[in-house]
């Protein structure tokens, strides 16, 4: 899977993605340190440890560079995805995902937009998406692009 190149300067408006999602009962937000224990064991439970592993660093940052997304209502509030940058290396955007029941309902274009608009917001004008998996997910949606030559990237002898 490549790493992908991403112009924060030319980023959509994520404001009409967050109401759509609002309109469902689905909040996103910045995570809050305390919840780290919980999101890191719903990553690693829906997903793999090494996001888990990511995730958590994420949380360790002030602020938290880890967005999470949230079915509230009824008095619950469950999380249905999340969306880390700089968890792995300096304008790294990842790990990021949601539960595949979730799918469908924009949770991860809210996400997505949510923590690049974070990182431009911060002073970075480019952001890698690293390992990208769904690249046409992220060509459409925010004009990513391959970078050549670029797999297995920082991910080489990870251990596993």
């Amino acid at each position: 899977m490549p790493d992908m190149l991403v112009k924060l300067y030319e980023l959509p408006d994520f404001a009409p993605v967050l109401s759509k999602l609002e309109e469902q009962g689905i909040v996103i937000r910045r995570g809050l340190p305390p919840e780290k224990h919980l999101a890191g064991e719903w990553a690693e439970r829906m997903f793999q440890r090494h996001w888990r592993s990511e995730l958590e660093t994420a949380y360790g940052r002030l602020p938290v560079s880890c967005f999470i997304a949230q079915q509230v209502g009824d008095g619950k509030a469950e999380m249905v995805g999340f969306a880390c940058y700089e968890a792995t290396a300096k304008g790294f955007f990842g790990p990021t995902g949601v539960d595949p029941d979730q799918r469908g309902k924009g949770i991860g274009k809210g996400l997505l937009l949510a923590a690049l608009h974070a990182m431009r917001a911060e002073g970075y004008a480019y952001a890698i998406i690293g390992g990208a998996g769904p690249t046409a997910f992220y060509e459409k949606e925010v004009g990513a692009i391959p970078i050549p030559d670029s797999a297995p990237g920082i991910y080489r002898n990870m251990l596993r």
